[in-house]
């Protein structure tokens, strides 16, 4: 009995692993020289979409700042409050929920039916969770165009304190940026 315990257990971490893998994407405009980019300021109350889903999370999303603000120090750009800076960075948000089904059993081993299973062997388990959508834009200030974004999509995790949530996004936030600025 202890061996299908391990055997249980090993398969729930696979799955648990699995599920909250992160999928990183970039694009960006190769006509930019990002090496100009150095000071940067965040969007403004008046300039953030209404349907953005951090707007409804303002721990969140100051969150997001934090992390955001650490990684391009750590790049070294500087935060700045005042009328000149080079770029602007907008941080929004979506999520929805997704439905997993898993199948096990059946009435077929390697090819070949089996009658001891029969149509009525396997199960299907159904499970619901949440996956969320992290965008991260730079935007030329001097022409007013997206110039670089990053994504991060990912299954959301719940019951994390302040601290293990602001771990994870300075995580999340550091793979968006780890190729910025892009090689061209």
């Amino acid at each position: 009995m202890k061996y299908l315990d391990f055997v249980l257990i090993a398969s729930l971490s696979v799955m648990m692993l699995a599920c909250s893998s992160i999928t990183i994407k970039h694009d960006f405009d190769p006509e930019y020289d990002f090496s100009t980019f150095k000071t940067y300021r965040w969007t403004s109350a008046k300039e953030i979409n209404p349907q953005n889903e951090l707007q409804k999370y303002p721990l969140v999303y100051k969150r997001v700042v934090q992390a955001v603000d650490k990684t391009l120090a750590e790049k070294g750009m500087t935060k700045v409050e005042g009328d000149e800076f080079d770029f602007v960075v907008v941080a929004h948000a979506a999520s929805k929920e997704r439905m997993q089904v898993t199948e096990t059993g059946g009435g077929y081993y390697r090819g070949w039916y089996d009658p001891f299973w029969g149509p009525y062997g396997g199960s299907t388990h159904v499970s619901y969770y949440e996956e969320a959508t992290l965008v991260i834009d730079i935007v030329s200030w001097e022409n007013k165009e997206l110039a670089w974004r990053g994504m991060a999509t990912g299954t959301v995790k719940e019951n994390q304190d302040a601290e293990e949530q602001q771990e994870r996004l300075n995580k999340i936030v550091a793979q968006i940026f780890a190729e910025y600025p892009p090689n061209k």
